[in-house]
């Protein structure tokens, strides 16, 4: 019988189950939203746990019908509005810091998606060994439509799904559900929301940190479910065509072409999609992916480390504040972005965001040292 020790903070439950410790994010009404706090205990408690010879398994998972709707946005927007982005930089240094402890982390995590997986939510699970989508899954990167890029590590997962899918996926924010995510790779497994507390159970029981032993346990509950008719997976062909092209702007136009062919739907929204989005936002996002296709973990997220204090300094753009205003807070869904055409972004406004921050105290994101890379995390998708 597996001994139970439970304790509880306002943001992250956390139970310790003989040898495997449970973390489930605790903000429901937010959809479990990241704050600050929630970072900070993340990150600790995996630290912890890294370090404690007890543990062999980490799950996580989040309360109500989310495991985590993204980073807490609203909260640096206002630090922004308030002429603080440097507390938005402390934030997303954490964050970033959390995801690479993830994605570096010797003993096994099993994300338990059962629910929306956006944003932020992405960061905290799909860099880990396991990640389990259920009939309840719906996952999205919808930052382009908010002024922001697909970050938390994203430019290194999504370029790595098969074909071109990550562009497709982190342009245009689509949304996916469950067996779309095991389809891609998003997630290693597919599980019915009925069949997670047996399979917790079984985890729990199996006292091991050996991915293959989890990973059978795992299988043992699974399934490989059928993709719905419409399914943008079974678009592949069209979307490896058209976003396989060198530029945001051939991109679009390779979608027109497609367009004038032949009346699709698909097609159609995907490019209303990509028109609605921040101009500025779609550029930096395609560029980042393609770099993130050629580097490591630690790479990627130095760069978006970069990018995203750039985008809260909000002297290129200030497409962050307003598509924040625009979609969360005064939700009339019409953001007004600044440059507004593709034609009117430069390469040099593009390169700016990638290069180093020229301000006397900024730093670069610091990695953790002494994080052995697995070779799970190298090529786990």
């Amino acid at each position: 019988m597996a001994s139970t020790h439970e304790q509880t903070t306002d943001q992250v439950f956390v139970e310790e189950k003989s040898s495997a410790r449970i973390f489930t994010m605790n903000r429901p009404k937010q959809l479990n939203a990241l704050s600050a706090a929630m970072v900070s205990r993340l990150l600790d408690l995996f630290l912890a746990c890294a370090g404690d010879s007890s543990v062999k398994l980490i799950i996580l998972k989040g309360k109500g019908r989310a495991f985590c709707a993204g980073g807490d946005v609203a909260a640096v927007v206002h630090d922004i509005n308030q002429g603080n982005w440097k507390r938005g930089a402390d934030y997303f240094r954490k964050e970033f810091t959390m995801n690479y402890v993830m994605a570096t982390y010797s003993k096994p995590q099993v994300s338990i998606l059962n629910g929306i997986v956006m944003g932020g939510g992405g960061g905290a699970s799909i860099h880990g060994r396991f990640r389990i989508a259920t009939e309840n899954s719906l996952f999205a990167m919808p930052e382009t439509a908010l002024g922001l890029f697909p970050d938390v590590g994203a430019s290194y997962f999504l370029s790595r799904l098969p074909g071109f899918f990550g562009e497709y996926t982190g342009l245009t924010g689509t949304r996916l559900d469950g067996p779309e995510m095991l389809a891609c790779g998003l997630a290693t497994h597919f599980v019915r929301s009925e069949r997670l507390p047996l399979l917790e159970e079984a985890l729990v029981k199996a006292d091991s940190s050996v991915p293959a032993v989890i990973s059978s346990i795992i299988d043992e509950f699974s399934e490989i479910p059928g993709l719905k008719r419409n399914s943008a997976y079974h678009r592949l062909n069209i979307i490896n065509k058209c976003f396989s092209r060198r530029t945001v702007e051939e991109i679009i136009a390779a979608l027109e072409r497609e367009a004038d062919e032949k009346k699709d739907d698909f097609i159609t929204s995907t490019i209303q999609s990509l028109k609605k989005a921040s101009p500025t936002s779609l550029k930096i996002s395609l560029r980042s992916i393609r770099e993130g296709r050629l580097q490591g973990i630690g790479k990627c997220l130095a760069r978006e480390f970069r990018m995203v204090c750039h985008v809260m300094r909000g002297e290129i753009s200030k497409d962050f504040v307003e598509g924040c205003r625009a979609i969360l807070l005064d939700k009339d869904k019409n953001p007004k972005w600044d440059p507004s055409r593709l034609e009117s972004i430069s390469d040099e406004m593009v390169d700016r965001y990638f290069s180093k921050v020229n301000e006397d105290d900024w730093e670069e994101l610091q990695l953790p040292v002494g994080s052995n890379l697995p070779p799970y995390a190298v090529a786990k998708l």
